[in-house]
């Protein structure tokens, strides 16, 4: 109901019934493979993106709601691979 806050955490009897998985982001040369793999763009493309992502991600801590996935990065690298320009696709897919 509308009443309860999302935010609030589990009480520990109900949190101790669940298993927590953590995952993290693919390593900066697996992330490139998937960009080239799934996109066709070319290596220097992807070499960007991953870094770029790379440096929002470690933003992370300092008040930065959401970083790229890999998923967004595929977008972007789409978007590029179809010849939009970087600075468009990187805003439409990422900010």
């Amino acid at each position: 109901p509308g009443y309860q806050s999302l935010l609030k955490s589990l009480k520990p009897s109900t949190r101790q019934r669940f298993i927590a998985l953590r995952f993290d982001f693919p390593g900066p040369e697996h992330e490139r493979a998937i960009l080239t793999g799934e996109t066709g763009c070319d290596a220097t493309i992807a070499e960007s993106l991953v870094q770029l992502a790379c440096a929002f991600r470690a933003l992370k801590e300092h008040d930065l709601d959401e970083v790229p996935s890999t998923r967004l990065l595929v977008y972007a690298a789409q978007l590029i691979h179809g010849g939009m320009d970087r600075v468009t696709a990187c805003r439409v897919a990422l900010v």
